[in-house]
């Protein structure tokens, strides 16, 4: 069988994230070849860059893919130029502001026959898929999620994530979120919410929030201002003995006693699943292989 080609992809935002996580995953991608970038600040040494993805588009190399790694409050722009373009399109998390604007960019990708794959990694991270086995059929009693950091490690100077859009604590948050809604058999619904805001925040810096699963209890603890070594864990209490996923599922205990997992690295993963949805794609055919709901649409 032949090798197939690596699919010429582009970074459309060179922040943090993209320079920590999805750079070196795609150094080392055999299924992606990187081949320029868009972003009003920075660029990429050796590889075309221009200050925006319509630029990279009319003057740049050809490409299939775009990685948009911008933050959230302009992301549905961006994701809407690429599908126009008939490109297929990996978001970040999260994919949208507003579930209206994923639904919308959903629409756009079933009908121009391409890829938007919103690449919640959280969910790629080792103990999840274990822990999901694990919790199928089993009663769900309580849950109890910790997630806390420094946001001045995180996002350092990063103005955004405190205005409108830029969700804060839930940005960390929504990765516990993405977990749990993956990993418990039914669905969540919140209760209520405590936030605490920063003055002159749009944003809140803490949250507290309760929340249901089919009556079991759920309670999240979220804080940006945790000085300390991060606490990314989830607690699950069952009928059949009690789950525990510690630094953000890189690790997992059952009743206390470890549970052996693969070591494979959350972003390498993602560029892995991408990959597939791209190439073995069937045109409005939504994938559900990676969480309980729909996480692509080919």
């Amino acid at each position: 069988m032949a090798e197939l080609s690596p699919i010429k992809l582009a970074v459309i935002g060179l922040g943090k994230i993209a320079r920590d996580q999805h750079l070196p995953a795609l150094a080392k991608s055999p299924a992606f070849k990187l081949v320029g970038a868009a972003s009003p600040k920075g660029t990429l040494d050796g590889l075309p860059s221009f200050s925006d993805i319509e630029t990279l588009r009319k003057d740049g190399p050809e490409f299939a893919a775009v990685a948009i790694c911008t933050t959230p409050q302009v992301r549905y722009a961006i994701a809407r130029y690429a599908l126009g373009q008939g490109l297929h399109v990996l978001l970040e998390k999260p994919p949208g502001v507003t579930v209206s604007e994923v639904l919308e960019l959903a629409d756009l990708a079933t009908r121009a026959g391409v890829t938007l794959f919103a690449a919640w990694h959280s969910r790629h991270a080792p103990a999840v898929e274990p822990a999901r086995a694990w919790l199928l059929g089993r009663k769900i009693l309580n849950v109890h999620v910790i997630w806390k950091e420094d946001v001045r490690v995180w996002h350092p100077g990063q103005k955004w994530i405190w205005q409108a859009g830029g969700l804060g604590v839930f940005d960390p948050g929504i990765n516990a979120l993405s977990i749990l809604t993956h990993i418990l058999p039914h669905g969540i619904a919140l209760i209520e919410a405590e936030l605490a805001f920063p003055r002159n925040c749009e944003t809140p810096i803490a949250a507290k929030l309760a929340l249901d699963s089919k009556g079991a209890p759920i309670n999240m603890d979220l804080d940006f201002r945790q000085t300390s070594r991060p606490t990314w864990d989830i607690r699950v209490e069952t009928d059949a003995g009690r789950l525990a996923l510690s630094m953000g599922g890189e690790s997992m205990t059952v009743d206390g006693h470890p549970v052996t997992l693969d070591t494979s690295a959350e972003y390498a993963s993602v560029y892995v699943h991408f990959a597939d949805l791209i190439r073995h794609k069937e045109p409005t055919v939504r994938h559900r292989r990676l969480g309980s709901g729909s996480d692509a649409v080919t």
